[in-house]
């Protein structure tokens, strides 16, 4: 078996139990690092109660911790689904340059689990999104982002 293979078939296998344990969602995400796996995340959504506890960020942040580094480019991710939008917002920011995934959007829709609704709404220019992002001016605020930028000189 290819080591493609073995990371992928770990990756639906971890999703697999931790279906099983009724402890998350169906999906479990691995990250790999000159061929050996240094992180693993299963979808702890219902566990935690928190919406952003996708398998694929639970790996990122564990192989980041270890890392010390937000930069995982050197790495590839294993999912055992197709990322969702949020997953793939964080694949981006963490530079991952390949993402492997076993099973498609159209088979977790078929579940019930479709991702398609979100990355609808994100195409959709801002004002004609169902969530409205608002602006609220703190004119006089000490401005973060100049801070950022002076420090970073």
């Amino acid at each position: 078996m290819k080591h493609t293979e073995t990371f992928i078939q770990r990756a639906v296998d971890i999703a697999y139990e931790n279906t099983k344990i009724d402890h998350g969602k169906p999906f479990g995400a691995v990250i790999v690092k000159d061929g050996k796996i240094i992180a693993e995340g299963v979808n702890e959504v219902l566990a935690l109660h928190d919406p952003t506890a996708h398998a694929e960020m639970q790996a990122i942040r564990k192989a980041s911790e270890l890392l010390q580094t937000s930069d995982l480019s050197d790495c590839e991710l294993y999912a055992s689904g197709e990322p969702c939008p949020m997953c793939m917002g964080a694949i981006y920011w963490a530079k991952f340059k390949e993402v492997y995934h076993a099973f498609t959007e159209e088979e977790a829709a078929r579940i019930g689990m479709s991702t398609r609704y979100v990355y609808e709404q994100l195409a959709l220019p801002s004002e004609e999104r169902a969530i409205k992002l608002i602006r609220l001016s703190r004119e006089g605020s000490k401005h973060p982002y100049t801070l950022w930028a002076e420090r970073s000189r």
